[in-house]
């Protein structure tokens, strides 16, 4: 190419690229003016912590890497938690903070709940400007709310330094319910100066927030003593009421969530029914959604539990008032995120009023190191998915049985058979040391006749022909249910899945699991016979709740050694040579600290915890003689239906037949 020609190519060159850049100033300048004097807005929030206020471990896995690479990293904790938000908070002064309730219960700041309220005070202390009630919160049944309250009031008094956030509960029904547990409640909500709904200002936006707690939620709060109104009447009075405050923004916190069936969808439902809701922060069924679910011009969001993500909206106003979605992120709390220095020294702080106030008398400390794991047990997302025998459901179940021969000592009578189900295991076992806290997580629930923190094992007795009750439970319901699957000790059963629901348990039978032996010797059950069986005080109550549950089809009564039914499982709790309650997680711990020792004196978990049992035993046979031989009770009535059934259309046919014979005959 002659130098003429190459000038006039650069020229060329250099005059696209200025039409190029001149092209995008101006769509630059096209795009600030249409969004110039438009409100942005950017949402943060949480649901479903579960006092995780530390890090913790977790398996970190790339999506296309091989099992070799999975590694153990520290993820989430309110240290992490603070360093985001303060960075976000700084990206738009228009930047709101919610939490949509399950803030409590999951870890041992719990047991400090009622004395320092840790969880709350600390979401003050993070700048969250309004939560609402998880079912949760109630596990204390209303003495624990009102306590807790009341303990961060008196905390907020004490520390200027931070500013409690707004509590916001809109549903409960205080003029039909006339309790002293609704008045415990109510007055200690007074107290604290929570209304049913708030108005939130940051930088010129004004935001109307709100709290409920769904049906579902409610029945997870039978201990609660109130009542809660529908989600979807209460919304629609609020939402009128915040119309009228003249707020650009209506966020409603609901602790009722979102289900793959939609007509169950309690959250998806709300948004159908009140279209004014720009915003739906849904917890309680601890969905982790990638993409924010829209109806109309409302938003659904779910950040997932225990703390690993901060959720987080970025909105752009209308010129019609409502919302546009700009960018919808859950921000990952891990190992890349730096923890706040302060908020770690409060959690140590916290750390040793739990060691004081609650591990003392146990005789244990929160970091105190029981056991080194070289098993990989179950990830928590991944428990219960599947129907089948699970190592981390065997081992909590064989700690019951460790955990009542140490506590009965020379009075011990044999337990035949230990039951965990999976709705009452909260948490898994990572590789590495498992400490103290690590055992007290994975059976965090509840409290005891005590006021203790922690559910205490109860002792029960069962018939066989009511073992093989539960194992039917297990093996139809579950599927449908994944809270009703249970891991025995002591019990093994055999199913066919082919087989007709509620029959499709082919066998049951005794079998010794604690002390460990590799050739496992066998009992048949006897239908008549009762067995000692031992389970934590919920799961016991749960049991006899079946036949309600199940509409009579169902039928479990636990008995005291005596054969009377049971009405008042407190009564049965089992105790230590002291008197004190047996709890489900000291008996966890203790018995993961009973193992064989390294050198180090450090208890070694067994590696046949990494492997399954045999505890149950699924036959795949589609043979017709499989699928019908040993029919139970339930598959005597369901082919007692089915056989009215077929006599009802061959009545009706030979019916039919005879009047259009009739018919004929008149016409001839």
């Amino acid at each position: 190419m002659n130098p003429r020609k190459r000038m006039m190519a650069s020229m060329l060159i250099i005059m696209v690229v200025c039409m190029m850049c001149v092209t995008s100033v101006l769509a630059e300048e096209v795009q600030t003016e249409e969004t110039q004097g438009k409100k942005k807005v950017k949402i943060l929030f949480t649901h479903d912590m579960h006092s995780h206020m530390d890090a913790y471990k977790a398996v970190k896995k790339k999506s296309d890497s091989s099992d070799k690479e999975k590694r153990t990293v520290m993820i989430g904790g309110f240290g992490k938690l603070k360093t985001l938000i303060d960075e976000k908070k700084a990206e738009n002064p228009a930047t709101f903070l919610f939490d949509g309730g399950d803030f409590s219960m999951g870890t041992l700041y719990q047991t400090i709940y009622e004395t320092e309220a840790a969880e709350l005070t600390m979401l003050g202390r993070l700048g969250y400007d309004a939560v609402t009630f998880g079912n949760h919160e109630f596990d204390y049944r209303s003495d624990g709310v009102s306590n807790m309250l009341h303990a961060v009031i008196e905390n907020a008094k004490e520390d200027a330094s931070f500013k409690l956030p707004a509590f916001v509960s809109a549903n409960i029904d205080w003029d039909k319910n006339t309790s002293e547990d609704n008045k415990k409640i109510r007055d200690a909500l007074e107290d604290y100066g929570s209304t049913p709904y708030v108005v939130v200002e940051h930088g010129g936006v004004r935001i109307g927030v709100y709290g409920v707690l769904g049906e579902d939620a409610d029945a997870c709060a039978p201990e609660s003593g109130l009542t809660f109104e529908d989600i979807v009447d209460t919304s629609k009075e609020v939402v009128e009421k915040l119309e009228k405050e003249q707020v650009d923004m209506i966020v409603c916190l609901s602790h009722s969530g979102t289900n793959e069936d939609v007509e169950h969808s309690e959250d998806e439902l709300l948004a159908k029914e009140v279209p004014e809701i720009d915003v739906i922060v849904s917890g309680h069924t601890h969905t982790t959604l990638d993409e924010a679910i829209q109806y109309g011009d409302t938003y659904i969001v779910s950040a997932g539990s225990c703390c690993k993500n901060l959720g987080e909206l970025n909105l752009t106003q209308k010129d019609d008032g409502c919302w546009e979605l700009d960018e919808y992120t859950l921000n990952h709390l891990d190992e890349d995120v730096p923890e706040d220095e302060a908020v770690l020294a409060e959690l140590e702080r916290y750390k040793k009023l739990v060691d004081e106030e609650y591990l003392s008398e146990f005789g244990y400390t929160f970091d105190q190191v029981l056991a080194e794991n070289g098993v990989e047990f179950t990830q928590k997302d991944d428990f219960a998915e599947e129907l089948e025998e699970d190592p981390l459901g065997s081992i909590i179940a064989d700690s019951y049985v460790y955990a009542v021969q140490q506590a009965e000592g020379d009075d011990y009578e044999k337990v035949d058979v230990t039951i965990s189900p999976s709705g009452a295991i909260r948490d898994t076992f990572q590789k590495g040391t498992l400490t103290v806290s690590d055992a007290f997580n994975v059976s965090s629930l509840g409290i005891g006749a005590d006021r203790i923190p922690g559910y205490p094992l109860v002792s029960v007795y069962l018939t066989g022909r009511e073992l093989k009750t539960a194992a039917e439970i297990d093996v139809s319901v579950s599927p449908m249910m994944t809270a009703a699957q249970l891991y025995p000790s002591g019990l093994r059963w055999t199913y066919n899945p082919n087989r007709m629901i509620l029959n499709r348990v082919t066998q049951v039978e005794l079998v010794q699991n604690v002390p460990y032996v590799q050739e496992k010797q066998t009992e048949e059950i006897r239908d008549d016979q009762m067995y000692r069986v031992v389970a934590g005080l919920y799961s016991a109550q749960m049991l006899g709740a079946v036949e309600d549950k199940s509409m009579g089809l169902l039928k479990i009564t636990p008995k005291d050694k005596e054969g009377n039914e049971i009405t008042d499982f407190e009564q049965y709790i089992i105790h230590d040579q002291n008197g004190a309650e047996l709890k489900e997680w000291y008996a966890l711990a203790s018995y993961l600290e009973s193992f064989n020792q390294n050198e180090e004196g450090i208890s070694q978990i067994p590696s046949y915890y990494g492997e399954k049992e045999g505890r149950k035993l699924e036959d795949d046979s589609k043979n017709l003689g499989n699928l019908v031989k040993h029919p139970n009770r339930f598959a005597f009535m369901i082919y007692g239906v089915i056989l009215m059934i077929i006599l009802i259309v061959v009545f009706l046919i030979r019916f039919i037949t005879k009047r259009g014979k009739k018919k004929k005959n008149m016409l001839y």
